[in-house]
């Protein structure tokens, strides 16, 4: 329910919708790679003009409104910002009250060791752990499920010193990606993948075979 993230938001990042207005969080594993961008790109390599992953998950929401042709679907993605610069949504809150990923804060540290420096959140997939992403939401205006039970999402990093690792790493060492396997995965992603997201974005239509 929109109702589940807009309360335990500020008014300037609620999302103007009744309460009991029906959305799905929209994930990628780390298969998307091979199984999603990789045949997108070799189809559509000439209709590629921005972020290939960006317009990958585009078409395949696409062909989700698509399956629904009845249905009224809003798609905000990821990337999204209002004119204010502000995110359209915040993807890892989105992913907390849905019970898709735990969304682990300086607030879920008891005794808190950073004095004054500033503390990003990260979300943690209890199955991926860090080897996910939250690509947008999916809203559905016309279709109120006011019964509907909110999950919790799994607690998967449950000790304080695990915690106080997790965002150690994720704020002052994320570049190597450690923060990522902060638990046990079943699944990560290739080397590859991994080459591709290092890469920084002007230079990745190349390890795609892109010209720009």
């Amino acid at each position: 329910q929109v109702g589940w993230y807009n309360a335990v938001l500020q008014p300037a990042f609620h999302l103007p919708y009744p309460d009991d207005t029906l959305a799905f969080v929209v994930l990628s594993t780390p298969s998307m790679f091979d199984k999603a961008l990789k045949p997108f790109v070799n189809k559509e390599q000439l209709k590629i003009i921005r972020d290939p992953v960006d317009q990958c998950v585009s078409h395949h929401l696409s062909c989700v409104k698509e399956k629904f042709p009845d249905q009224k679907i809003d798609v905000i993605f990821d990337y999204e910002i209002l004119p204010s610069r502000k995110p359209k949504f915040l993807a890892q809150t989105a992913a907390h009250v849905a019970g898709a990923a735990y969304y682990y804060q300086r607030k879920d540290v008891k005794l808190d060791p950073w004095g004054k420096k500033k503390i990003y959140g990260v979300c943690i997939h209890p199955k991926y752990g860090g080897w996910f992403a939250i690509r947008g939401l999916l809203l559905f205006p016309d279709i109120q499920v006011p019964f509907l039970e909110q999950p919790a999402p799994v607690d998967c990093v449950s000790t304080e010193e695990k915690r106080i690792e997790l965002l150690e790493q994720f704020n002052f060492h994320w570049q190597d990606g450690r923060y990522r396997d902060v638990i046990e995965v079943k699944e990560r992603y290739s080397e590859e993948q991994k080459a591709y997201f290092a890469t920084p974005p002007a230079e990745r239509f190349r390890l795609l075979g892109l010209t720009r």
